[in-house]
């Protein structure tokens, strides 16, 4: 498995570097069969450490999670409870999706934008409907059966999953919804 291991504004030494690694490499073992590679990300805000890990799995499904704590290997402990809560909770179905799918999952590149927010209070009338773009940028839509798609969302820790369903050869989207429960939208 190959890492990435940054700071965002800190320092990281090489005793943390090999703490995540052994830490990190024996959880994702444990739980998914030949993981790819692994983004973790440690950062400060205000007096506490931040920490964000992302795993990418070979069958192309990612899995996601964040930890804030006043130390920073706490943050990262945190992070790595979370991440392997997360694995053994679909570790069956990460299994299961692995022998059904011959290939990864194919992805589809797509824009993504990101709007400016209104400064002005929520009464007040736009002065047009054209929102001010602050970044584009490429994305990719997985190509994902309703379950996978639920499962990827529910790894990633996503309110919302744009995919391609394989079933329909459409666009759909699945949301968590406000009440808890799971929304899926197949225009």
């Amino acid at each position: 498995m190959r890492y990435q291991i940054s700071g965002k504004q800190i320092d990281i030494g090489d005793a943390l570097q090999v703490h995540v690694k052994q830490e990190l490499g024996s959880i994702v073992e444990k739980y998914a069969e030949r993981p790819t590679d692994a983004h973790v990300i440690f950062s400060k805000s205000a007096s506490e450490f931040v920490c964000e890990t992302i795993v990418h799995l070979s069958t192309g499904l990612t899995t996601q999670a964040k930890a804030h704590a006043h130390d920073i290997y706490a943050a990262f402990d945190q992070c790595c409870d979370k991440m392997e809560k997360q694995l053994r909770r679909y570790k069956r179905r990460l299994k299961d999706h692995h022998r059904d799918r011959e290939e990864p999952v194919a992805q589809f590149g797509a824009s993504s934008y990101i709007l400016a927010s209104e400064s002005e209070g929520q009464d007040a009338e736009p002065d047009s409907l054209k929102p001010i773009i602050v970044a584009e940028m490429e994305t990719k839509i997985p190509s994902l059966s309703v379950g996978e798609a639920v499962m990827q969302m529910e790894l990633a820790g996503a309110p919302v999953l744009i995919f391609r369903n394989e079933g329909k050869d459409g666009l759909n989207v699945v949301y968590r919804r406000d009440d808890g429960n799971i929304g899926w939208i197949d225009p």
